[in-house]
């Protein structure tokens, strides 16, 4: 692949040996070509060089792209958090976003809630120093993004919103709302798992992410198996180790 500076020396080099309008538009077709080629590449590169800790490389950027089809395998994890996918493995959040499009458009909610919905993950993750897959993965857990689900009940305490959490505000059968109710219950949701977090060290590691997770399903936690539910979902966690690798239901 030539660099921009050869791209332009070829181009010049060839223009005494045009003869005729037409090798003249062949010549800069190949040329434009050559740029367009070079330009590509290094929007990939940009894309992976924008979060340094947690990016990824262009050529992995490339392969979720051609793979986007095959990344529909679930794969159980069970035992210790160290069984778990390191983070350095964990999808791209934009990836990640476009892969649960399809299931936040038969949520029942409106393309505005969505959209709200995605700028709150952005708000709430800044705010509690979150990653943002690790909200959006809750989410789609819990409510399957659907900004107007049913508040649940453990015992007499309500679990509501898009985290289903307790004490988290809740919209029941509601839609088209605002970008402030969305927000509430997104960042109610993102400041009760910091809270996990932090019972875990609050660390961006597979030690303290997966405990936390477990945590905010159950209440307490196995260390020895995060997927011994302990009377909550037992595939939680491992549900949310898909979720965060390409995995979408």
């Amino acid at each position: 692949m030539f660099t921009f500076d050869e791209a332009v020396f070829h181009f010049v080099e060839d223009v005494p040996k045009i003869s005729g309008t037409l090798k003249m538009c062949s010549l800069l077709a190949k040329t434009l070509t050559r740029l367009f080629t070079i330009l590509v590449t290094a929007c990939f590169w940009g894309l992976s060089s924008q979060h340094p800790v947690h990016g990824l490389s262009a050529s992995t950027v490339n392969t979720e792209i051609t793979n986007l089809s095959k990344r529909t395998t679930y794969r159980p994890f069970s035992g210790p958090a160290h069984n778990f996918p390191d983070v350095a493995t964990w999808t791209r959040y934009d990836y990640m976003w476009n892969l649960n499009l399809a299931a936040l458009s038969t949520s029942g909610n409106t393309p505005t809630d969505t959209a709200y919905l995605k700028a709150a993950i952005d708000l709430c993750a800044n705010q509690y120093h979150i990653d943002r897959r690790l909200i959006l993965g809750i989410i789609m857990q819990e409510s399957r993004g659907n900004v107007g689900v049913i508040t649940t009940y453990s015992g007499s305490l309500p679990t509501a919103g898009l985290m289903q959490c307790s004490g988290c505000p809740g919209f029941p059968g509601q839609h088209g709302l605002s970008q402030a109710d969305i927000a509430s219950m997104v960042c109610g949701g993102a400041e009760h798992f910091k809270t996990n977090m932090l019972h875990w060290g609050d660390r961006w590691s597979a030690a303290s992410v997966f405990p936390a997770l477990r945590e905010y399903n159950s209440g307490n936690v196995n260390e020895a198996d995060l997927s011994d539910g302990r009377g909550a979902t037992a595939s939680y966690v491992s549900d949310l180790a898909n979720r965060v690798t390409g995995w979408a239901n």
